[in-house]
């Protein structure tokens, strides 16, 4: 399984970023070899589209589960649905270990 966190930093001690278009780092995590890649996200000097260039960015690693805070805006949403990812919402405040410790016991929420 493959889970990207939208995260503040690179490490599983950093915060979920609860920004889904605006996040500074995407976090790829593998489930079978337990890799870890962090990828530096240059949207914030974007006036638009942050959200939508971000949800491609996301489907290119072709991830199986994205974990974040508050979930994506309707144009990033409308990118995502089409794929075969599932969004887990509601990791806000929590760091990358804690989300996905709360996401393998269910206490996230799926947005789709």
């Amino acid at each position: 399984m493959r889970i990207v966190f939208t995260a503040k930093g690179d490490s599983w001690d950093s915060k979920i970023d609860e920004r889904f278009g605006r996040m500074d780092m995407l976090v790829l995590f593998n489930e079978e070899d337990n890799s870890f890649e962090a990828i530096k996200i240059d949207t914030e000097q974007m006036e638009h589209g942050a959200g939508l260039q971000t949800a491609q960015k996301v489907l290119a690693l072709n991830p199986d589960v994205i974990i974040t805070g508050n979930g994506a805006g309707n144009k990033a949403l409308d990118i995502l649905k089409r794929s075969t990812v599932k969004m887990y919402i509601g990791a806000g405040g929590m760091t990358l270990k804690e989300s996905y410790e709360a996401y393998k016991n269910k206490q996230l929420n799926l947005q789709f």
